[in-house]
């Protein structure tokens, strides 16, 4: 198929509008319902829509693997790595949160090195030690006093990145939509895990956000909550077609950058919806970041190394 790079990078860009809507929604409804709950309703909404869409576009359902172990194990880091994201955003500005995460594709770089036997060049290591003097700036870490909670987005990195690790190698025999609805079917068991263990908000003793958003009873508030946590589930099914989408008819190399332009967004919304707005120590780390990353998948493209651009956001 040949390469349709403009609608690609459009795919693109409204998927990270989309996706970018969704951080904002959790953010917005965090105090009032359950983080299992919402990741329970939103992979049922999810998973219905994609077993439609295969269903009108005469796609095969498939829901076994060739690869059990690896499975379960990308299914996991997916699972608890963005249960992480999504507690970040009660402790910290919603640009922030997300600028943390793009530290992805520095340790996915550091992954392919050891894990895959990627050959890694100087450069590429000089814009990841960039990409990690970004993080260290915006986190501006007091050691004697620091919060490490604001770690998750980072956590959430590095499960995200040794789970494009593992797709790299479960891609081989397991098609894409496979691999959605296994994560989609684990997550599902995960969350009603969670519900019999904690769902009945017994454990919500303490006074803090994110202990709350963890611990709250489920459906406490569903009149209230329910249209958003369907809109999430929405949000997330349509933002995944359409990465996929962009990644199946462009070059990976040419449209990952624009990932990026979430940062705007989630800067825009914060600012807007949460009057949150980034100070300059932030601002200078989200640009190294974003130099970082850009020139990684720069040096990818150059090396025809396609591992950090292999697969779609989230």
């Amino acid at each position: 198929m040949k390469n349709n790079n403009p609608k690609g990078i459009l795919l693109i860009l409204i998927a990270m509008f989309v996706i970018s809507i969704q951080d904002a929604i959790m953010k917005y409804i965090y105090s009032n319902v359950s983080l299992y709950e919402v990741y329970f309703i939103r992979t049922l909404v999810g998973f219905l829509i994609i077993v439609l869409f295969m269903k009108i576009t005469s796609k095969p359902i498939i829901f076994t693997t060739h690869y059990p172990f690896l499975t379960s194990c990308r299914v996991t880091l997916f699972f608890f790595g963005f249960s992480s994201f999504y507690i970040s955003l009660t402790i910290m500005p919603l640009a922030t949160a997300t600028a943390l995460f793009f530290v992805s594709p520095f340790l996915i770089t550091i992954f392919a090195k050891f894990l895959l036997k990627e050959q890694i060049g100087p450069r590429r290591w000089l814009a990841v030690i960039i990409g990690f003097v970004g993080v260290y700036i915006i986190l501006n870490p007091n050691f004697d006093n620091f919060d490490y909670l604001s770690l998750t987005p980072v956590f959430c990195a590095f499960c995200y990145s040794l789970s494009i690790i593992i797709i790299k190698k479960t891609s081989v025999k397991d098609n894409v939509y496979s691999q959605i609805l296994q994560f989609y079917i684990g997550a599902a068991i995960f969350s009603l895990i969670f519900y019999f263990l904690i769902g009945d908000g017994q454990y919500n003793t303490i006074d803090h956000p994110a202990y709350q958003f963890i611990f709250q009873k489920w459906f406490s508030n569903s009149k209230i909550t329910l249209p958003y946590l369907i809109a999430i589930g929405f949000i997330a099914a349509f933002s995944f077609l359409l990465i996929f989408t962009a990644y199946r008819i462009s070059s990976p190399s040419v449209i990952s950058p624009f990932e990026y332009s979430i940062m705007l967004w989630a800067t825009f919304y914060g600012w807007i919806f949460f009057d949150e707005i980034p100070d300059l120590k932030t601002i200078i780390g989200m640009s190294l970041i974003v130099f970082g990353g850009i020139y990684i998948f720069i040096r990818e493209k150059a090396k025809d190394q396609l591992i950090v651009t292999e697969k779609p956001l989230r």
